[in-house]
């Protein structure tokens, strides 16, 4: 798992203020620019992969932004490159939904959807769910005062009501677990996933607006990562972003 992915992740999620109008304002057809690339060094990695990723930060970082046209022979030459990683990259961010592609017309950055925004967040919250449920009973006593001390991390930026704080903290804290659960089927979705899940959760904000609500109910959390009760400890993660 990587730790970029986990700097997206974080235990609150936030169903509001995803309106079209908001995620579509100001977005309108570009032609990519890419003078803030630098040329791919394939050497210690996979070509195709290192352009695929190298295009897909530029996505996330906003050097491309939704809407802009993206165009092979462009983005190789920049890249140093041949087209063939860079149209192969193009598909599977295409498949990831950063891209759209609509033949004889256009290959663009794609414009965030609120559905898939909203759908990503709670998907991560079942999939978290799920791995705290399975790290708990295969955790030694020392892996879980780390976690344990990662969440007092997250109930302390959430009393101080520090955003970013909670989102650094509980990502730690997530990596934390699924290393711990140690899946490979969990570990292969959040590897190919990384790059979609990054993008839908860049507006997060807690669903619990009250620190003093929302500390609570870490705490209740975190009691439950204590007694090892991974039923329990799922149940109030999923309690924790279900709407009101």
């Amino acid at each position: 798992m990587t730790a970029t992915l986990y700097r997206y992740i974080g235990l609150c999620t936030h169903r509001r203020g995803l309106s079209e109008e908001s995620l579509t304002e100001s977005y309108t057809d570009r032609t990519v620019t890419i003078a803030d690339f630098a040329p791919v060094d394939p050497r210690g990695a996979v070509l195709g992969d290192e352009v695929y990723a190298r295009i897909g930060e530029a996505i996330l970082d906003g050097t491309l932004q939704p809407g802009e046209h993206l165009r092979d022979h462009e983005l190789a030459a920049r890249l140093g490159v041949s087209r063939t990683p860079v149209r192969e990259a193009l598909q599977r961010l295409e498949r990831a939904g950063l891209v759209e592609v609509a033949p004889n017309r256009y290959t663009r950055v794609s414009i965030p959807n609120p559905k898939v925004l909203a759908d990503t967040h709670e998907f991560l919250v079942h999939l978290m769910g799920n791995v705290t449920r399975l790290a708990l009973p295969r955790c030694t006593a020392e892996e879980l005062a780390e976690v344990i001390a990662l969440m007092d991390d997250v109930i302390d930026a959430s009393r101080k009501d520090d955003m970013s704080g909670i989102l650094r903290a509980s990502s730690a804290m997530f990596e934390r677990l699924t290393y711990i659960a140690d899946n490979a089927a969990i570990l292969r979705v959040m590897r190919e996933g990384e790059l979609a899940i990054r993008r839908s959760l860049a507006a997060w904000r807690p669903a619990i607006s009250c620190p003093i609500d929302r500390s609570a109910a870490f705490e209740r959390f975190r009691d439950a990562l204590a007694a090892r009760d991974g039923d329990e400890a799922e149940r109030l993660l999923r309690a924790l972003h279900t709407p009101a």
